[in-house]
């Protein structure tokens, strides 16, 4: 079968229903999805803002676990912070502004650690970006990558304190961003001298549109697993369920 990479198509790979459990005693609803092979690296994905629509079927994060597991050897865990609902579920808990959901992402990385998942990067957009910032460091990630940082919930404290930090930071930022735009990104994270701002022209807070999904995709890949790169834009073979 031959078909085009885009929208809500799913290429092969090994998918599970997970559940996380927080150190505060939540459970957390999500979802693992891991190439045919082993993964060279792990994507761990923190969602935009809950009570903005946000959850772990964002479409970014969607269409990542739906294709990296195939085209570029990459697991990608997704799942909803507390409170968060979607088709998965509901996790337990409220959404608490960017606080208690500390323990979200420690349960994340606990499940990464246990399962021995390979090389985890920190994937975060829009309300992910702020968790991915004040609590990234606290584990043990090789790097992270920022889509659409609107920095209301992370002070300038926590954005320099990535400066003693020698791993990756790759910050994605639209050019029509409705909150952050690459000309003030730049003094944001001037603190930051080692951080790569990736302008993309064209783009918006939420990367509607197959070229932007793709642009996206591309820049996580490019940090990841660059070896896999250029993604291909067609998929020969069998799909899931077909």
């Amino acid at each position: 079968m031959t078909i085009e990479i885009r929208g809500p198509v799913v290429l092969p790979g090994r998918r599970e229903d997970i559940e996380l459990t927080t150190l505060d005693g939540l459970t957390l609803v999500g979802e693992l999805a891991l190439p045919e092979a082993e993964p060279v690296a792990t994507l761990v994905t923190l969602h935009p803002l809950p009570t903005a629509g946000g959850f772990m079927d964002s479409h970014i994060l969607r269409k990542a676990a739906a294709r990296l597991p195939a085209v570029a050897d990459l697991a990608v865990l997704r799942f909803n912070t507390r409170g968060t609902s979607s088709a998965r579920g509901t996790s337990e808990g409220a959404f608490d502004g960017g606080r208690g959901e500390a323990f979200d992402v420690a349960a994340a990385m606990a499940f990464v650690n246990e399962r021995g998942l390979p090389r985890p990067w920190l994937v975060g957009w829009s309300f992910g970006t702020e968790l991915a910032l004040k609590y990234g460091r606290d584990h043990a990630i090789e790097g992270m990558i920022l889509l659409s940082p609107p920095l209301h919930r992370t002070t300038p404290e926590e954005v320099a304190a990535w400066a003693g930090v020698d791993r990756p930071l790759i910050v994605l930022v639209p050019e029509h961003d409705d909150y952050l735009r690459p000309a003030e990104a730049a003094e944001r994270f001037a603190a930051v001298p080692h951080a790569t701002l990736i302008p993309v022209e064209g783009g918006r807070h939420l990367w509607v549109g197959e070229n932007q999904t793709r642009r996206v995709l591309t820049e996580i890949v490019a940090a990841m697993n660059p070896a896999a790169l250029p993604l291909p834009t067609v998929w020969e073979g069998p799909l899931p369920g077909a």
